[in-house]
């Protein structure tokens, strides 16, 4: 708060005496610590901003190392300092691999200590009780930019305790990666799971198997659920009752199957999250399902041969559609025990106000949770993507098709009691959380695939606990997930 000799300072000047005894103390303890090296010293450009509007503090955020690295550089070296600067908050940002995010956010629990603004890549929901609710901020954002897309509503409201446990802000179309060459000379085009099926083995016999991850990370989960998805399976319906035991998924498993054992190596057991993009940037896979962090490296690697020809499409059409999860979905939330959370509010806000840097600076990678958080929508991001100058020229446009046309929040589409197939989130929400399949789904599992073969964490999200989770056999399922549903009247959009 102000003092109250505040208001009757000057107008030509900026500074109050508490201004001032703040800059010489600060000066002081610059000239005793680092010699008057400015530049090794806190900065003080001039009276603070937003006077009586005042922030405090520092805040501190936990996300992933993003897999476009000139993402990070620029998030941590202009637009995190250029938000602190202006809203007089200092501000950290730590980055770690994805597949530590649920480790880290559980030690943060167990303390009851860390960082004000975390970010995972799927919906955090088992976390829910440890957050603070973030109807405001969704309200606030939708306020301003219109509604919501359904894929970030269904990963951060929870319709059971009309809460948004976080906010998402930012989804990642997942598109097929392929080596436009290779599929030529196969004689056929990587637009159904089915071409697929038919054209690994001629791909693998010359040197280029498919690179479709079946291990327990989160790459293979969402690529799996994918599958699943495209031949009108699910885990569960939109009761949360289990659903996986279905023709559906048999017949996915049947063709991943083929594909694994006429066109992939045992390599794809033991894949972590990266591996699918080394396999590709070293020009030995002839497909991945990956975003397009592999045809960016490409890029960046100046390896025009392979670039140029590294081309992307949605996800092939299994028997019943096309559709797909998101690649990552990202979600910050603000624990309950967090020291600065109007700061993190505040940053989240900002963020999704004017996401169109976010958005060029990820290479497209990033999605935003509000459309119109890139001013013009669908349409401007579809012109930012076709004046992309890399060949084929215009290959990222199909990024706002697959968003638009093809893209689920985890979970998928559920099958209702009609028979018919329904975006998860009817009525009375859908969920997915672990599930086993059961008894003689998995009898029939073991005909398809060999138990060694599918093996994997009931909760993937305990990463830590990688021998106990090998011990049990059964479907792989996501990391715990959100029950979601239809919007509130009020504050979804």
């Amino acid at each position: 708060m102000a003092e109250a000799s505040d208001k009757h300072a000057p107008q030509g000047s900026g500074l109050t005496r508490r201004d001032l005894v703040k800059r010489g103390a600060a000066g002081a303890f610059a000239v005793s610590m680092f010699g008057g090296l400015a530049e090794r010293a806190h900065g003080f450009a001039g009276p603070m901003k937003f006077k009586n509007k005042l922030l405090k503090g520092d805040l501190k955020i936990m996300q992933w190392a993003h897999f476009v690295p000139a993402y990070d550089q620029w998030l941590d070296n202009t637009y995190v300092k250029q938000w602190g600067e202006k809203n007089d908050v200092q501000v950290k940002v730590d980055h770690i691999n994805l597949a530590l995010l649920p480790a880290t956010a559980a030690s943060e629990v167990a303390a009851q200590s860390g960082h004000d603004l975390f970010q995972f890549l799927f919906p955090p929901s088992a976390l829910e009780k440890q957050t603070i609710p973030l109807n405001d901020v969704a309200q606030e954002i939708t306020k301003k930019l219109g509604k919501m897309t359904d894929v970030a509503f269904k990963s951060s409201y929870n319709p059971k305790t009309k809460r948004y446990y976080g906010i998402a802000d930012n989804y990642v179309p997942d598109p097929i990666h392929y080596r436009r060459s290779f599929w030529f000379n196969a004689g056929i085009a990587p637009s159904t799971w089915d071409n697929v099926r038919k054209a690994c083995a001629t791909l693998k016999k010359a040197g280029h198997p498919v690179g479709l991850g079946m291990s327990n990370e989160l790459d293979s989960n969402m690529f799996l659920m994918s599958l699943l998805y495209c031949y009108g399976a699910s885990v569960q319906d939109k009761n949360g009752n289990p659903s996986i035991n279905s023709k559906g998924t048999i017949d996915a498993l049947k063709v991943m199957k083929e594909i694994y054992q006429n066109g992939e190596s045992d390599e794809v057991f033991a894949w972590t999250a990266a591996s699918n993009n080394q396999a590709f940037l070293a020009g030995r896979l002839s497909l991945a399902v990956n975003a397009i962090s592999i045809a960016r490296s490409a890029e960046d690697s100046g390896n025009t041969a392979l670039s140029d020809d590294t081309w992307i499409r949605p996800i092939p059409r299994g028997s019943v559609r096309a559709l797909g999860n998101e690649h990552v979905m990202g979600v910050f939330f603000i624990w309950k025990f967090a020291q600065n959370k109007e700061a993190a509010k505040k940053y989240v806000i900002d963020q999704q106000l004017d996401y169109r840097d976010h958005f060029v600076q990820s290479k497209f990678y990033n999605f935003p949770a509000w459309t119109n958080a890139v001013k013009g929508g669908f349409p401007a991001m579809n012109r930012l993507a076709a004046a992309d100058p890399h060949k084929p020229r215009g290959k990222y446009t199909i990024l706002t098709t697959i968003a638009r046309k093809y893209t689920t929040n985890v979970g998928g589409r559920c099958r209702g009691s009609s028979g018919r197939s329904t975006r998860n989130g009817g009525r009375r929400g859908c969920s997915s959380s672990e599930l086993m399949p059961k008894a003689g789904l998995r009898a029939r599992l073991r005909h398809v695939y060999p138990v060694s073969r599918w093996q994997g964490s009931v909760n993937s999200s305990r990463t830590s606990s990688a021998p106990t989770a090998r011990r049990r056999s059964g479907c792989r399922i996501l990391p715990s997930t959100t029950t979601i549903g239809r919007r509130p009247r009020s504050g979804g959009g």
